[in-house]
């Protein structure tokens, strides 16, 4: 592996991706939306200028996890267009810069999550899972094609990335509310709650650029967690109690509809069997780990 080229890389995966990359000797190239600064980076999306292909070829892999935070609530519906835009914009143009290169096309490594399937209690949700009917699994399905544009020469793989466990992932707001002595349950609280590690992410994502893979692949931890086991993890890490039930309809109420369906009450219990059966092993094999880890 000799360079990686990376859009997102300010987000919290890409800027672990980069690091992970840089102090293994891999050169990082970053694509900005500003003038560039650094000899690492490269300006992209302009109106002048979208994205030279030249940019690309000779890559190992490009790697797409661009895009406004899913966790940012509410979804208003000026941030829902901003939610698309900031995937499907992105991810056309980089699609569009791989298929102008034809066979010498590096592998397509882009962004997706396990919001593709929403919520399907009971149903273990391997890569072949039916997509769910929330405006995340929508969005999922159109960023998963928007790569597909990128042809038929180009290795495409679609990174159905679960909330990631880490004070700057799906742990902050959970924080806020330990921290206060009102963590507990949301809703039922024993609705399945897929999960990964940042250390697993980057691992996982670093594992699938030399892997022989493509489609989609689930980037969840091996092991099945609930909501309140994710809950207490965080409240015996920080010795808060876990106690105060967060009604459904309280929730609803106070955060809509369309993030606490895809995100809070959802149920799906997602299996990474592709990463698995590519021989991929996790770091972090429970939430209890993912999270004494970053908290303990």
């Amino acid at each position: 592996m000799s360079t990686v080229v990376i859009a997102g890389a300010s987000g919290l995966i890409g800027t672990a991706l980069a690091d992970s990359l840089r102090a293994d000797g891999v050169d990082v190239v970053r694509l900005v939306r500003r003038p560039a600064r650094g000899t690492d980076e490269r300006e992209w999306l302009t109106d002048a200028a979208p994205l030279n292909p030249d940019v690309l070829a000779g890559a190992s892999a490009v790697v797409g996890v661009n895009g406004a935070s899913i966790g940012r609530l509410p979804w208003t519906p000026g941030y829902r267009q901003t939610l698309r835009e900031s995937r499907l914009r992105p991810t056309e143009t980089l699609a569009a810069a791989l298929k102008s290169l034809g066979s010498d096309a590096p592998p397509f490594l882009s962004g997706s999550a396990v919001g593709y399937y929403g919520s399907q209690p009971g149903v273990e949700l391997d890569e072949a899972g039916s997509r769910g009917d929330t405006f995340l699994a929508e969005l999922c399905v159109e960023w998963e094609a928007a790569a597909r544009t990128a042809g038929a020469s180009t290795r495409v793989v679609h990174l159905r990335t679960a909330p990631i466990v880490h004070p700057d992932g799906v742990l902050k707001p959970l924080m806020r509310l330990t921290a206060l002595g009102v963590g507990g349950p949301i809703g039922r609280g024993t609705q399945i709650w897929p999960w990964i590690s940042l250390e697993d992410e980057v691992r996982a994502i670093r594992y699938l650029i030399d892997a022989d893979v493509e489609g989609p692949v689930n980037l969840s931890g091996p092991t099945p967690a609930s909501a309140n086991d994710l809950g207490r993890a965080v409240a015996r890490a920080m010795h808060r109690p876990f106690w105060l039930r967060a009604p459904e309809w309280a929730v609803r109420i106070g955060l809509g509809r369309a993030p606490v369906d895809s995100l809070l009450t959802s149920d799906a219990k997602v299996v990474p069997r592709v990463l698995c059966d590519a021989g991929f092993t996790f770091r972090d094999e429970t939430v209890e780990a993912a999270t004494a880890a970053v908290l303990g």
